[in-house]
């Protein structure tokens, strides 16, 4: 009776083995340790049909194995958890553990398969956390792009805001805000926002600074057995940062444009990329002083609405003041000669930077190995899409009803305000309150833009407005 129950037991297992994933060779292993030992404790009497139909059982998840961890022709069949699954000498059907006809030989198989079990989840556990960081390390690497396809955003609704005669001039500079910006972040700007020393705490030591990791410093490692290289994850944080940082920079292109040369704007990005966002980084992201301050939360900002769009927006305010209004821009008949010269272009500005801004918000929950991961991603694209369509219209509205106009360039601007009022808090709040936050973002951007026409500050594109 018990070896009828045994072989009751060893079918209903391979039933639910053959419906299980091809792929989860960790719970097919656990599988055959339960068939070894309800073979090991079933009666002696019929042990040898057991083992037959073990060792077939056994046999058919070998090749199983063998099929996943090293397919014909892979690149990956040298993998390190391939090489920890064939040292795990699982039997085969030419094993000697099968070979034995003693009323023993299932019960020595099951010790022995149950004496792998350790290993075993090492090798799954292994498994499973290179299969999170690879989804993490795509998803950084996807929502990095997105950033990236931000620039293209900024070149065109700057170039369509200003004069026809400087639209060259404002898409030079702003293909100097990505490689001048980029050689910056990679020389000093990644090791003074994101280097250490840090403490046992993860704060930074000297709470204001990063000093580690200048020029890609350690973002190699050696793999001395083939003598290869081994890059490691920094360089997904790096290539995710880099977007933020060269956004950072952009933002005043827009503010202080038709009125600078080349190579003292060049000069400009360096710093901006290499020194000033990267110290503000460090103060907050990094965990230095600012990430201290109050209670236990610290300083909190989700992707970047202080960090990197006030950065930006005051240094664009700062030089847009600094330089002055460009010639006869506040003279009574300067609405019409500093128009926008084509809304297409800002307008499609437009949705390359809203689009470019999922990747931005998004990508700032830093991981995507959970569904809780990518539950708290769809919350930040819905709460960035609600305040920015809310904020938008607000600012539409007001300029419709104060000026009987349908004003394209406010409308765009309010959006953009709308996105830069939820990148705070976009993880942190409901959708109700992404609402609130849009409507108050219209409401600034549309004061804030009177107010700095009143003093008379020359910002084309309304950057440190929005």
């Amino acid at each position: 009776e018990g070896s009828r129950g045994s072989a009751r037991e060893r079918r209903s297992l391979s039933e639910a083995t053959a419906r299980a994933s091809p792929g989860n060779m960790a719970r097919r292993l656990f599988w055959a340790v339960a068939l070894a030992s309800s073979s090991a404790w079933a009666s002696t009497a019929g042990s040898q049909d057991d083992a037959q139909a073990l060792r077939a059982e056994l046999a058919e998840l070998r090749a199983l194995a063998n099929a996943r961890f090293h397919p014909e022709g892979s690149r990956n069949a040298d993998t390190p958890s391939a090489r920890r699954l064939a040292a795990l000498q699982l039997p085969t059907s030419g094993s000697t553990y099968f070979t034995k006809t003693a009323p023993g030989a299932t019960a020595a198989t099951a010790t022995y398969v149950l004496s792998k079990i350790p290993e075993a989840q090492r090798v799954h556990e292994s498994g499973f956390e290179d299969a999170q960081t690879a989804l993490t390390t795509i998803w950084l690497l996807i929502c990095g792009i997105f950033v990236m396809f931000m620039h293209p955003g900024f070149a065109l609704l700057e170039a369509g805001s200003c004069r026809a005669k400087n639209a060259t001039n404002v898409l030079f500079k702003n293909l100097i805000n990505v490689t001048v910006g980029t050689v910056a972040w990679y020389f000093f700007g990644w090791a003074f926002a994101y280097g250490g020393p840090k403490d046992s705490d993860g704060f930074l030591k000297n709470r204001f600074i990063g000093g580690e990791g200048f020029a890609s410093s350690g973002f190699i490692s050696s793999d001395d057995d083939h003598g290869t290289m081994v890059p490691t994850q920094t360089m997904t944080s790096w290539f995710f940062q880099w977007a933020f940082c060269t956004a950072a920079a952009t933002i005043v292109s827009g503010g202080i444009a038709e009125r600078v040369r080349f190579a003292p704007y060049a000069v400009y990005i360096f710093i901006m990329t290499a020194w000033i966002y990267p110290v503000v980084v460090a103060w907050t992201w990094n965990y230095g002083w600012l990430s201290r301050v109050g209670d236990d939360a610290g300083y909190m900002d989700f992707a970047g609405s202080g960090i990197v769009h006030l950065t930006g927006g005051v240094s664009a305010l700062a030089g847009a003041a600094i330089l002055g209004p460009r010639k006869g821009r506040f003279d009574e008949d300067a609405e019409e000669k500093f128009a926008p010269h084509n809304l297409p272009l800002l307008v499609m500005g437009t949705f390359c930077l809203w689009f470019g801004w999922y990747g931005f918000n998004c990508g700032s929950t830093l991981a995507m190995q959970t569904s809780e991961n990518g539950a708290l991603a769809a919350q930040v694209a819905m709460n960035t899409t609600m305040s920015a369509s809310v904020a938008g219209l607000i600012v539409f509205s007001l300029k419709f009803v104060t000026l009987k106009l349908y004003d394209v360039p406010a409308f765009c601007n309010g959006i953009l305000g709308g996105l830069v009022s939820i990148t705070a808090g976009c993880g942190n709040v409901e959708t109700g309150s992404a609402i609130c936050i849009g409507l108050i973002g219209g409401l600034v951007y549309t004061g804030s833009a009177m107010v700095v026409k009143k003093m008379q500050v020359d910002d084309p594109v309304d950057a440190g407005c929005v």
